[in-house]
């Protein structure tokens, strides 16, 4: 079934869904990933052919950015799953969105970044004032931050792991797999290797592993 489009999206050649449009010079997708309220509008935005996923606003902020500092979990979830959001990108102060997000204790952001499998940059040790995640956490007494970011720092993939348990993905992938071993061994379902990629396999890259 189809989904149509609003207003909002529409596929009008005289529509730009990069303008801005306030005084802040947010676009349409500065305002969606502001609040879960509007998290819905996300998927067909950045779905639009002609959308700049990295699209700043005066204070170069891109939408990603605001996602992590306002702690809307559902919008940066959304956006970490597409490879062309740039998620490291600061703002002309030199704010980054993980020290954002770390240092007005958006845990639940974090933890979904991490899971997420791109890369978590903890900035500049000693930068508290723009890059350094774990020191801005620890300038807010956010110990939970602290804790999360420097057991992440010191073993990410252990991190990863506990934290996908934490968020029931791991038993959601056990069930994914649990059912493909049955469908295999039913015959209803066939399973071609080649160890040779094809020459699309090759051109596209593989999206983060995420849920």
């Amino acid at each position: 079934m189809e989904i149509r489009r609003s207003w909002l999206i529409r596929q009008d050649p005289g529509f730009n869904v990069n303008m801005a449009v306030d005084g802040n010079a947010w676009t349409l997708l500065h305002f969606a990933c502001s609040a879960d309220s509007r998290s819905a509008v996300v998927p067909f935005l950045l779905a639009h052919p002609d959308i700049d996923v990295n699209v700043r606003d005066r204070s170069g902020a891109a939408p990603f950015f605001w996602a992590c500092a306002i702690g809307q979990t559902s919008c940066v979830r959304e956006m970490l799953r597409d490879s062309r959001v740039k998620v490291y990108e600061p703002t002309n102060g030199g704010f980054t969105p993980l020290w954002y997000a770390a240092y007005h204790g958006h845990i639940e952001v974090i933890k979904w970044w991490i899971v997420s499998g791109r890369g978590v940059g903890l900035g500049k040790p000693g930068d508290i004032g723009n890059t350094d995640a774990i020191g801005a956490a620890k300038k807010n007494y956010l110990t939970e931050v602290v804790t999360l970011l420097e057991r992440f720092k010191g073993n990410p993939e252990e991190t990863r792991h506990a934290v996908r348990v934490e968020l029931g993905l791991v038993d959601a992938l056990a069930a994914e797999m649990f059912a493909l071993v049955v469908f295999v061994s039913d015959g209803l379902l066939q399973i071609n290797v080649s160890t040779t990629p094809t020459p699309a396999a090759r051109s596209s890259p593989l999206p983060p592993s995420f849920p």
